[in-house]
């Protein structure tokens, strides 16, 4: 506990920006939820042969893997906060249409007889009966809706738009059990503080807290009435103020990204820290972004300027291209390609290969007699391995290598990031995939097999940038290509093995290189 709370105590200015940042992503997407999924209710209480296909809509959105649709999103909105609020609202929609319905559809039918009695149109019946009784369903809707959206704004740290589960993926890939809870406990404090002050909205605003005979009056109605056109004014104020925000902050910048690794991150920040020091451009940082199709997508898109690919990567992942193993070969060919189908410029390779290996723990190592992954593919199929995700699915990755090396594994359970190590360790899985330069290979001690049929392609790090930002910024080229060269492979363990084991942060390992190599002199 007391190193949590040293943590809060080192951290909190950035816990309370994404605290922030969590809140109003969150409380914008539930308002576009509101305004959505009550008129959305209103309409098919009102034209009942809309309700079956309409509810079922939002049931098989709700049915769609959080990850996958923001996967879909990518392509058409890019990355950053509007994909991460559009699948939020997305998922909102269910419970506040569904509650909004049934609210309306379960009223005495003897009320609305007496409505329509005493003379009243069915939008003032809506207005001044349905609406007010049925209020109380209505915000337990909204309730569940505002809940769940807090717990799924975690997942906006994926493709860069924030929020408290930033920490929670650093924390992951790092394996650090301080930044997941630094995350982790202000998101539930959060949801508990949201569900809290909506029931307050439910008790003051419900019609029934205020009645307790069935008197029908107007003054919920008209509250309610108020209540609704309110989040309307507070929804369009929020969402106006964001777009000009957004326009003024476009203005002459550089956006970094990266991918989701500790050693992404510090390469991020190193080339923010370039460009910052070097030119006079204003630098924002959009790292932690997943995986390299989210990074790729979010340069093609023009979402990010830049980032650090590996060529290995570029040829087989993103040009779908048969693995080649001469590293300068490899680099001609992703330079052209990239070029050409993307208008997409590769700079000078930073200096270390940070290829794929395959690592197993020392006790596995020692049983087996494992020293290549030769040796490996003879016992594999008493073996499990737990790869990233990534990982199985690449033609470089275990598809590929399962052919060349005739492995058959007895299990494979994918998991994310550092998480893998953590299996590992605790005997949960026998084989991993690692990078060369991974810093946790050195804190988990791990034995990492030769590549004695040369499979894995070359990963020469390379900044990679959009041509439409070189040739508005031509002076960029000098300025990141002083970075070439500088790192080697053992230089890289080093950095990610600070971050990773040392728990130092990303950006004070980049900043501290840069100053030692006296690139910001």
């Amino acid at each position: 506990m007391g190193g949590f709370w040293s943590y809060l105590t080192a951290n909190y200015q950035q816990i309370f920006s994404l605290l922030g940042q969590h809140l109003y992503l969150s409380i914008v997407s539930v308002l576009i939820a509101i305004v959505i999924g009550v008129p959305l209710g209103i309409l098919i209480s009102r034209e009942p042969k809309l309700s079956k296909p309409i509810i079922g809509t939002t049931n098989v959105i709700q049915a769609i893997p959080s990850l996958a649709l923001l996967g879909f999103l990518i392509p058409f909105i890019g990355i950053g906060s509007t994909p991460a609020i559009v699948m939020v609202v997305l998922y909102s929609l269910l419970p506040i249409v569904k509650n909004t319905y049934t609210g309306l559809t379960n009223i005495d039918a003897d009320i609305l007889e007496a409505a329509k009695g005493i003379g009243l149109t069915k939008s003032q019946t809506m207005r001044k009966v349905q609406l007010p009784l049925a209020f109380p369903m209505i915000m337990a809707g909204i309730r569940i809706s505002a809940v769940t959206a807090v717990g799924l704004m975690t997942i906006a740290a994926f493709i860069g738009a924030g929020g408290l589960g930033y920490l929670v993926f650093s924390g992951v890939q790092t394996v650090d059990n301080q930044m997941i809870l630094a995350g982790a406990i202000p998101a539930c404090i959060l949801a508990l503080l949201i569900d809290f002050v909506v029931g307050k909205l439910e008790s003051s605003l419900s019609y029934t807290s205020k009645q307790k005979s069935s008197k029908i009056t107007t003054k919920s109605g008209k509250k309610a009435k108020k209540w609704m056109l309110g989040l309307a004014c507070i929804l369009l104020v929020a969402a106006g103020a964001f777009t000009v925000y957004s326009k003024v902050n476009a203005a002459d910048k550089i956006i970094i990204g990266s991918k989701n690794f500790s050693e992404q991150l510090i390469l991020g920040n190193m080339l923010a820290d370039l460009i910052e020091k070097k030119t006079n451009i204003k630098v924002e940082r959009k790292l932690n972004l997943g995986g390299s199709q989210v990074a790729f997508s979010a340069l093609n898109n023009g979402d990010i300027d830049m980032y650090v690919e590996y060529t290995g990567t570029g040829l087989v992942n993103i040009l779908k291209q048969p693995p080649e193993n001469d590293p300068e070969k490899v680099y001609k060919i992703v330079q052209k390609e990239f070029a050409e189908k993307y208008s997409i410029d590769m700079l000078k390779p930073i200096g270390f290969n940070n290829t794929y290996a395959l690592a197993v723990r020392q006790d596995t190592a020692k049983q087996y007699g494992l020293n290549t992954i030769s040796d490996l593919a003879k016992v594999s199929n008493g073996l499990i391995m737990g790869p990233t995700i990534e990982f199985p699915n690449r033609l470089d990755g275990l598809i590929g290598l399962s052919k060349t090396y005739n492995l058959n594994f007895k299990n494979v359970k994918a998991v994310d990031g550092g998480l893998r190590y953590t299996a590992l360790n605790n005997h949960k899985s026998d084989v991993i995939d690692a990078y060369s330069t991974d810093g946790l290979l050195k804190a988990f001690h791990l034995k990492v097999l030769k590549d004695d049929k040369n499979f894995f392609p070359p990963y020469y790090a390379v900044p990679i940038i959009k041509e439409e930002t070189l040739k508005k910024h031509p002076e960029l080229k000098n300025v990141i290509n002083s970075l070439s060269g500088k790192l080697t492979d053992e230089k890289m363990r080093e950095l990610n093995y600070k971050v990773d084991s040392l728990k130092q942060s990303p950006a004070n390992v980049a900043k501290e290189f840069l100053e030692k190599e006296g690139l910001l002199d």
